[in-house]
């Protein structure tokens, strides 16, 4: 009887706990985008209501994108990135996180190409990446590709410099496939194309 009910508990623990953190991680990140602002709506209001410093800075962002789409923004965008780059370290720092976020959103997403590639042919052993870069010829390497290896349970991973012969395209989601690599092979390949 007590294995049973020890059973029950790790099943209900099994069951609740992705839902749990998964609430309390959007719970985290709405006080931290709402709090942002609201020492400053308090002063100006006069009261605190939940939620409005989150719903402010979505409008914003969405302003801020939609002009950011105008043609009067590009000389604005411009001027900023000149600007930047006459400056050592935060032309660095700048243009390394702007390449990052536009891996992920916007015309230039880099993880868009899931690929398997054979890294131990005797044993072959394949992982999952990403395809970044085809074109390595600057580095002198004519043969080679850049592949991003995402890491499992976590938001991290690793570059490498490996010979196109040992890369294959896989025609999956790029999305399902992130998904699977960050959960270690837990979440399941779907083979809709969704991206």
């Amino acid at each position: 009887m007590l294995k049973k009910l020890v059973n029950y508990f790790l099943q209900g623990l099994l069951f609740i706990s992705p839902l749990a953190l998964t609430a309390y991680i959007l719970l985290l990140s709405f006080e931290f985008t709402d709090g942002l602002l609201r020492e400053s709506l308090v002063v100006l209001i006069g009261h605190d209501i939940p939620g409005l410093g989150l719903m402010i800075i979505v409008v914003l962002l969405i302003c801020v994108g939609y002009f950011g789409q105008t043609f009067i923004a590009q000389p604005i965008k411009r001027l900023i990135r000149n600007s930047i780059q006459n400056i050592p370290v935060l032309n660095e720092i700048y243009s390394s996180l702007n390449d990052l976020f536009s891996a992920f959103v916007g015309d230039e997403k880099k993880f868009n190409r899931p690929v398997l590639v054979l890294i131990n042919p005797e044993a072959k052993l394949e992982k999952l990446g990403f395809l970044t870069e085809e074109d390595l010829s600057i580095l002198g390497l004519e043969d080679k590709v850049a592949v991003y290896f995402p890491h499992s349970y976590n938001f991290s991973g690793e570059l490498y410099i490996v010979p196109s012969s040992q890369v294959r395209a896989i025609d999956i989601s790029p999305t399902n496939v992130m998904k699977f690599i960050v959960s270690g092979g837990v979440s399941q390949l779907e083979n809709k194309q969704i991206d």
